[in-house]
């Protein structure tokens, strides 16, 4: 772990963004050599108070550079930031899809404003699903996508110090599939990275859980529950904002509800089809309002908030693999997304 610590923390910055009398702080990993950085929504935009938030950046070698910003995406909660510097070490990029419960991992960024801070633990959970209030993010609830509530009931908090606290500000819901660590991650780590034994980034730390606390709540520190986007996922997203400056999401057109895994039960069994659209991706595969939605790309699905994740995870014009109960029969359709609507 301590060469792991040593090859990755180089390619970490910190990041501030300021508007106005409201600042925060976050973290983020350089993607190449002309400056590119990955962080989150989130900070750059201080949860959405600000669309032109000043944004400086200091490298891990202590120097500070301008940051502009390249493009946003309140969807997946990631963003893209330039800085014109030389010599600047691109993180090693792995592959979050062969991440494994158990795995040791680290999360290196600004907790508390603390750069270079450097923490472990293990993969706690593969595949993990979450719901954050994101002021930031489209209110896409009326929009005949793959919307549905439930899941866990729960709402999870940024990792970033100063701009969660804001008020006054609406906010939607985003739902994304996450790892799960218990390595400590605080205000601060937002955008940083949870990195393998090998050095290699798995992915983004987003959230945290937060005990006895809502999203909107006062500041509090890890309880071993923290949440950090595949990089898998979090390198398309990012490739696309690089080359056209947004990212496009998937979208089924149908409206979705937990399907109860029986009368009076507290566990959901999958996504249940409520509305249909006409002439959307979900009626001209043949789904109707009935079906239960149990797998999507054969990853099992047990309630609305993770077929949404996983339909968004997905860009638009893709095609994937649905497995629904209909009538007490299981049958598969194959679903070419259309594009969920951009802020």
């Amino acid at each position: 772990m301590t060469a792991a610590a040593k090859k990755a923390s180089p390619s970490v910055v910190t990041i501030s963004a300021t508007s106005g009398s409201a600042g925060g702080t976050g973290s983020g990993i350089i993607l190449d050599a002309q400056g590119h950085i990955l962080t989150n929504t989130h900070v750059v935009t201080l949860d959405g108070q600000s669309a032109s938030a000043s944004i400086e950046v200091r490298t891990n070698d202590g120097n500070v550079y301008p940051g502009t910003v390249v493009g946003t995406d309140p969807l997946s909660d990631l963003a893209v930031v330039k800085i014109d510097s030389q010599g600047l070490v691109p993180a090693a990029l792995g592959d979050s899809s062969k991440a494994n419960v158990g795995d040791k991992v680290i999360a290196i960024g600004a907790p508390l404003g603390l750069q270079g801070t450097v923490t472990d633990g293990i993969v706690s959970a593969l595949n993990r699903t979450i719901s954050i209030a994101s002021s930031a993010a489209p209110d896409t609830s009326g929009s005949s996508g793959s919307n549905g509530s439930g899941g866990n009931g729960r709402r999870y908090r940024y990792s970033q110090p100063g701009a969660q606290n804001s008020t006054g500000t609406s906010s939607s819901d985003i739902s994304i599939n996450v790892l799960q660590t218990d390595a400590p991650i605080n205000p601060g780590n937002s955008g940083g990275p949870l990195v393998n034994s090998a050095g290699e980034v798995l992915g983004i730390n987003v959230a945290i859980a937060s005990a006895g606390a809502s999203t909107s709540g006062g500041q509090s520190g890890s309880i071993g529950v923290g949440f950090s986007i595949p990089v898998n996922d979090a390198k398309r997203v990012a490739q696309e904002i690089i080359a056209g400056g947004s990212a496009s999401h998937g979208q089924l057109g149908a409206s979705l509800a937990d399907a109860q895994a029986g009368s009076g039960s507290q566990f959901t069994s999958g996504a249940q089809v409520t509305a249909v659209s006409g002439g959307t991706p979900a009626a001209n595969a043949g789904i109707t309002s009935g079906d239960v939605i149990t797998a999507l790309d054969g990853r099992a699905i047990q309630n609305a908030e993770e077929a949404t994740a996983s339909i968004r995870e997905h860009a638009a014009g893709d095609t994937v693999s649905v497995t629904l109960m209909r009538g007490g029969t299981s049958q598969h359709v194959d679903v070419t997304l259309g594009a969920t609507p951009k802020a």
